[in-house]
């Protein structure tokens, strides 16, 4: 994960550019460049930069789980029998290979991790809980949370602009 100082490096530009290809990866330079008024050569050269950075760490295509058959979407909170370095290296390593865990975040609160899953059905889901999640040695119990209505889901960030220089 890159520091907080990596956004103090970028100025307008660089978070135009950001703006604009997290809108529409797909986007030409050339037409981005036209959107941020520099020439297609610097445009070009700042992406490479912010890829450079870590600011910029891919492109992907979004799309829609209903239509291509993974339709259910769960949430899952796990509590491990205890939190030691070793136990959650051990459970972090088991579900990285997991192709229905689409996230995986340790969180602070009441529970441990905060999972969120896409499968076709119920059926798959008991597969993913008992086979995998609940199977694990150190997981003390778990909580689902089915998703009835995605009612907002973006991966867009909220990109603040950088502060102007002290005159």
């Amino acid at each position: 994960m890159k520091s907080p100082a990596v956004a103090a490096d970028l100025d307008r530009t660089d978070f135009q550019i950001l703006k604009h290809l997290q809108s529409d990866g797909r986007m030409s330079v050339v037409e981005l460049s036209k959107r941020v008024s520099l020439s297609p050569t610097p445009c070009t050269q700042r992406i490479k930069r912010l890829e450079q950075m870590g600011v910029i760490t891919g492109y992907h295509a979004r799309l829609s789980p209903g239509a291509l058959g993974q339709g259910l979407g769960v949430f899952v909170t796990v509590k491990l029998r205890g939190t030691d370095e070793p136990t959650l290296e051990k459970f972090n390593a088991a579900v990285k290979p997991v192709k229905q865990i689409l996230e995986c975040h340790m969180v602070g609160g009441g529970f441990d991790y905060l999972l969120k899953i896409r499968v076709r059905d119920m059926g798959e889901y008991r597969e993913i809980l008992g086979g995998v999640i609940g199977a694990l040695p150190m997981v003390e119990g778990t909580h689902s949370y089915f998703v009835m209505e995605d009612v907002k889901e973006s991966p867009l960030l909220p990109l603040a602009q950088p502060k102007a220089p002290a005159k």
